[in-house]
């Protein structure tokens, strides 16, 4: 099969809008600020001096197109195509939203780290926690994560992925980002540890078999309506809790020892 990478202007088109748009990236970042631990956030009001991870949330979709950090613009996603399994898609020799995370996670766990690296680390994590969520930037190389497939928004001509990128979430609840968090957290303890179990190629294989399903309901041409927003807002409220959740949670283990050693003494690793 003919590859299609999203490198160089194909970025561009592919990720017009990288991952969630900026209210999905807000709440993504909100929720898992309400989930840290007094150490962890202690930690990132140092590192960021005083800001909060919902301020940073969105930063790196206009710092991916700066000439020194253009070396991120493929870590928004990472492609899976239709004929391929998440264990045999190509990789990306300039990097993925899976291998990004992992990097920034050594960056952040190591205590000879410097400041400036811990804030673009940091700021990079939180953002591509939320990419990694978002159903399309788990999608097909060969459409460009959707941007390719012709859809309608209520009788105007879009895309599949600007409409997952804002036009539904923006649909589904006229809400700010305060408001998404309290009423979409508020799952019981066991329902969140299922949650944040698992790896992120875990956490990213779940998002692919999501994509899989979008892909086969939203065919070329569809005219996406009321219906169709109330069949998927359950998905866009799961998505941007488990992205929330899994960003504190990982945030979490780096900076919080007592969280840490509790955490894999309850898992057994």
């Amino acid at each position: 099969m003919k590859r299609l990478t999203l490198l160089g202007a194909t970025v561009a088109i592919a990720l017009s809008a990288f991952g969630w748009g900026q209210k999905g990236h807000d709440t993504t970042a909100y929720i898992a600020e309400q989930h840290l631990t007094p150490a962890t956030a202690a930690a990132v009001d140092s590192i960021f001096d005083g800001k909060s991870i919902v301020y940073w949330s969105n930063w790196l979709d206009n710092a991916s197109h700066q000439p020194d950090l253009k070396y991120t613009k493929t870590w928004h996603y990472k492609n899976v195509d239709a004929d391929e399994t998440y264990e045999t898609a190509q990789a990306n020799p300039s990097g993925d939203a899976v291998t990004a995370i992992k990097a920034q996670v050594e960056t952040l766990s190591d205590p000879a780290t410097k400041l400036k690296d811990s804030q673009l680390a940091l700021k990079i994590l939180v953002h591509v926690m939320g990419d990694l969520h978002m159903p399309l930037h788990m999608g097909h190389a060969s459409d460009l994560g959707g941007n390719r497939i012709k859809v309608k928004f209520f009788g105007r001509d879009n895309n599949l992925h600007s409409i997952w990128d804002s036009s539904l979430p923006e649909a589904a609840h006229k809400w700010s980002y305060s408001e998404w968090q309290q009423q979409i957290d508020r799952i019981n303890q066991a329902t969140a540890d299922a949650i944040i179990s698992g790896s992120v190629d875990d956490w990213a294989k779940e998002t692919v078999a999501i994509a899989s399903k979008v892909y086969t309901y939203f065919q070329p041409g569809i005219n996406v309506s009321y219906n169709d927003i109330a069949r998927w807002t359950p998905t866009i409220e799961e998505q941007f809790l488990k992205g929330g959740l899994r960003l504190a949670h990982t945030l979490n283990l780096i900076y919080d020892p007592e969280y840490r050693a509790a955490y894999l003494s309850n898992s057994g690793d």
